[in-house]
């Protein structure tokens, strides 16, 4: 069975409101724990001694790596719809996730930084921060001028 941490990748795709990466999760008997890899992120893995510590790995590690990928300025890869026995959905943190969402949304619309950051009365430099998963720290305030610029709504969930 598939497992889900959230949404689906098809509503992210279509609302570009969350983004999910299927991660393969086994139990290990010689180790007595659950590794889990994820299948479109070649080096990105993790473990835990129980279920639940790897789901939580899983999503810090889903996180770094995606960080470290924008860091070193390769393109970040689009999730597969890999589906099947001990697949999870794993959705990296906010403070990743939205800025890569951002750049997405942005480079559809074929809108640059620069008329981006024109439209919201910032600088240049700024407007890049909220694309940098490393750098990315606005107000919500920020978040819904940008979303607006977009043409889309800022929808906050605390569960």
């Amino acid at each position: 069975k598939t497992k889900r941490v959230g949404r689906n990748k098809e509503r992210w795709k279509e609302k570009m409101e969350r983004i999910f990466y299927p991660a393969r999760i086994t139990y290990q008997k010689e180790d007595k724990s659950y590794l889990v890899r994820f299948p479109d992120l070649e080096g990105c893995l993790t473990e835990g001694e129980t279920l639940d510590e790897a789901l939580k790995n899983s999503r810090e590690a889903l996180s770094g790596y995606l960080a470290s990928i924008f860091d070193r300025g390769f393109k970040i890869p689009e999730p597969s719809s890999l589906k099947g026995k001990n697949i999870y959905q794993i959705e990296p943190g906010p403070d990743v996730a939205i800025p890569i969402m951002l750049r997405k949304i942005r480079e559809e619309q074929k809108i640059s930084q620069i008329a981006a950051a024109s439209k919201l009365d910032i600088s240049y430099q700024a407007y890049q921060r909220l694309e940098n998963p490393n750098k990315f720290n606005p107000t919500i305030t920020t978040l819904e001028k940008v979303v607006k610029i977009f043409g889309k709504r800022l929808h906050v969930e605390i569960a």
